[in-house]
């Protein structure tokens, strides 16, 4: 009974959960077409909360579950007669709702690293060129992320994180999508608040033994 009340005190000193949101800025990666000749940045958001679990003074486990919001600008070439006649610009809203889960190393001091996968449910509703987000895109996506970032000892933080899109984001059952391959891709620039055991995880940092 001892051991296992020792490891639940462990534990908790070494479990946060917190929220976090700010801004993207996203693209598609990939082969255009004819009619779909390139990509380019937009902006979109993110939300929603995560945990902390430290095993040990610098490493944790950190799932998350976001909201966030990707897609492009889409230029697209209209034709007549075989000749290109212009080029028009539209935005391409693609909504996740998706979970990262991240492997976080901390450096004393509070900056930290990170990299994991990522799985993504696409709840999109808008639409683009009178078709429906959903009907061109998959309902599913599974990507991979990278960032640093930093935690101050009051669990306030700002984070940067790259994804890269490793399944494709189109689907290509739809005509005007057969021969275009695209992958999400972006950047995430968040400000995050880490409820619970701040003060004992910064001060483990520091002395290398947790809790202390």
């Amino acid at each position: 009974m001892g051991l296992l009340m020792a490891g639940g005190q462990v534990y908790g000193q070494n479990f946060q959960w917190g929220i976090k949101g700010g801004g993207n800025l996203s693209t598609f990666m990939g082969s255009g077409n004819q009619y779909y000749s390139s990509f380019s940045m937009q902006a979109g958001w993110n939300a929603g909360i995560f945990t902390n679990f430290f095993l040990g003074s610098h490493f944790a486990i950190a799932p998350e579950l976001l909201f966030t919001r990707e897609g492009a600008k889409i230029n697209t070439t209209s034709s007549q007669n075989t000749v290109s006649v212009g080029t028009n610009s539209s935005h391409f809203r693609v909504d996740y709702l998706s979970l990262p889960v991240m492997a976080k190393f901390r450096f004393d001091g509070g900056f930290f690293i990170e990299t994991g996968p990522e799985f993504s449910i696409n709840i999109s509703n808008s639409h683009w060129q009178d078709q429906s987000v959903r009907d061109l895109t998959n309902n599913a996506e599974f990507g991979w992320g990278a960032g640093v970032g930093y935690q101050s000892p009051i669990g306030l933080g700002i984070g940067l994180r790259y994804n890269l899109g490793i399944s494709k984001v189109d689907n290509t059952s739809q005509a005007g999508w057969n021969d275009v391959s695209l992958r999400n891709s972006g950047f995430m620039l968040d400000l995050f608040w880490a409820f619970f055991n701040n003060k004992n995880l910064s001060q483990s940092g520091q002395s290398g033994q947790p809790g202390q």
